[in-house]
């Protein structure tokens, strides 16, 4: 039986990137993560830090796609909002959840267990925590929402402790194939082999090789044989362009 396609989306949350103070350096990592795993990310959005908005985004991410994973917010200022709206988001209460705050206890000592620092300890009702092995303050898992950290080096460690858990689907194979000529030189048969193989993806995209434009052609598919098919059907028309005398750029 072939596996279902599991598909996700990822929610960044903060001011700080949508001012460009600070460069996401996450949505590329958990893309490759999940295309590695056989999850397919379609759709990353960017938002405030406005309760209403995320709670928006939160309800209409987690309802189309497998997973939603959720990077930034968790962090100890007032500002760091996440797992409230989460927590609305779902219709639960939100509390310093036991779990959490012998995870902070084993980093500091009661002292240094401020109002702040327990704001990290604040989980949903009904929710799994993800582990932090960096800073321990968790993330959490509720319904299939991932809440992780923005830090990347924190997020990175709780994608690695919730990447067991996660369902995983059929891969998704590619190749790709360097053109040596410009795009708009093979913009029109590459769209006749696109609809020749409906069944395979085919993305064309141009670069600068010394100077000179050119362009690499990926073909992507789960099935391995029309991933071979269309991939000799590109090679194919790539030669025969050359042999009219087109290319290299």
């Amino acid at each position: 039986m072939t596996a279902a396609i599991v598909t996700a989306s990822i929610l960044v949350i903060g001011d700080e990137i949508l001012s460009g103070r600070t460069k996401d350096k996450n949505i590329g990592y958990i893309a490759e993560y999940l295309t590695a795993l056989g999850i397919d990310l379609r759709e990353v959005r960017v938002v405030p830090d406005i309760e209403d908005e995320i709670v928006a985004a939160l309800d209409a991410l987690r309802r189309r796609y497998t997973y939603l994973f959720t990077t930034g917010g968790i962090g100890p200022t007032h500002d760091d909002i996440t797992a409230d709206a989460v927590a609305k988001a779902f219709g639960v209460p939100i509390d310093h959840d036991p779990r959490a705050v012998a995870l902070m206890r084993e980093r500091f000592p009661n002292a240094d267990l401020n109002e702040a620092r327990m704001r990290m300890a604040r989980i949903p009702q009904g929710a799994d925590l993800v582990a932090n092995p960096v800073s321990k303050a968790p993330g959490f898992w509720i319904g299939n929402v991932i809440v992780m950290a923005g830090v990347p080096q924190i997020m990175q460690a709780m994608l690695d402790e919730a990447a067991p858990r996660l369902k995983t689907g059929r891969k998704m194979l590619s190749a790709s194939i360097p053109a040596g000529m410009r795009e708009g030189d093979i913009g029109t048969p590459l769209a006749e082999i696109a609809r020749a193989h409906k069944d395979v993806m085919i993305g064309s995209y141009p670069f600068s090789n010394e100077g000179r434009p050119d362009t690499n052609l990926v073909v992507r598919s789960r099935d391995p044989q029309a991933l071979a098919q269309a991939k000799t059907a590109v090679e194919t028309m790539l030669a025969t362009l050359r042999a009219n005398g087109v290319g290299p750029a």
